[in-house]
């Protein structure tokens, strides 16, 4: 046998193998549905609550990070409502469109999730 034969089947074995892998640990929605939980939470607490820190605190004796922890269930809802996957089998797109209501700025995220992780490629306001 070729070493030119040889090098193509293990090339090809390889990408059987990625493909089993990739397969094997395309995340599931549910854990979607977690990762942007937690990614909303943290964008909430780090830059919504810390630019209203001062000034609704002060007025209504409100914590916005209380406030946030308290509403964690209802995000998952939320984020599970406005989600739509595409699952391709070694990889999911996850497209949000979050949209609470007419005074509150729209976003839409696009996420990729392949080898039990996500990336988030896109995040515009509407």
């Amino acid at each position: 046998m070729k070493a030119s034969t040889i090098i193509a089947y293990l090339g090809a074995a390889g990408l059987v193998v990625l493909g089993i892998i990739m397969t094997k640990s395309n995340p599931t929605e549910v854990e979607y549905q977690d990762y942007a939980v937690q990614r909303l939470t943290q964008y909430l607490k780090t830059d919504v609550c810390q630019k209203t820190q001062g000034i609704i605190e002060n007025l209504i004796h409100f914590n916005c990070e209380k406030a946030v922890d308290s509403v964690n269930p209802q995000m998952r809802g939320i984020i599970a409502g406005t989600t739509k996957r595409q699952d391709y089998m070694i990889f999911s797109i996850y497209s949000t469109d979050l949209k609470l209501n007419s005074f509150i700025p729209s976003y839409k995220f696009e996420t990729v999730g392949a080898f039990n992780n996500f990336y988030t490629y896109s995040a515009e306001q509407q």
